[in-house]
């Protein structure tokens, strides 16, 4: 009999949850490269600036927490001007700290909800998605919203990559 932490399902959900840390690693290793001013700067003429690129992660990481039934967003008020509105719509950011810290906040509340979940918990719906159109659509489930974000996070390290 296998055991529960060596089963395939078990292993796939790891090798899923090491990328994911892998690529927040790599992001958070970067962000301490880069100054203040770097961050400001767009990553090529005409395109979103680097603090842009943080708010935003830090406000799509933030969704995931409800997404994938591990609580309340923590930081609501990062939606309107991360994920509504484009870079340079004339709303407010935070300062780079501050984003910095909520982007960290939000990542430890998701490692932490990440721990309490079983193997066959990933498998499960996620929130925005009704019962009957997980029946009918099964791999819409919170592990491949996991991988999806995991996507999301490294194609975004690439952009902010080029402020270096």
């Amino acid at each position: 009999m296998e055991n529960s932490s060596t089963s395939p399902l078990a292993m796939s959900v790891q090798i899923a949850l090491s990328s994911w840390d892998m690529q927040n690693s790599r992001f958070l290793k970067l962000l301490n490269t880069l100054t203040d001013e770097q961050l400001q700067s767009e990553i090529a003429p005409g395109r979103n600036t680097g603090v842009y690129l943080l708010g935003h992660l830090a406000a799509v990481h933030d969704y995931m927490l409800p997404l994938l039934g591990l609580g309340e967003r923590l930081f609501p008020d990062l939606e309107e001007p991360f994920l509504r509105k484009p870079d340079k719509s004339g709303l407010d950011f935070p300062s780079v700290m501050e984003l910095k810290s909520q982007y960290a906040a939000v990542n430890a509340a998701l490692s932490a909800g990440f721990a309490t979940l079983s193997p066959e918990n990933w498998l499960e719906k996620h929130t925005s998605i009704t019962d009957a159109d997980f029946q009918k659509e099964p791999h819409r489930n919170k592990l491949n919203m996991l991988m999806n974000r995991t996507g999301h996070l490294a194609y975004h390290f690439g952009q902010v990559a080029l402020l270096k």
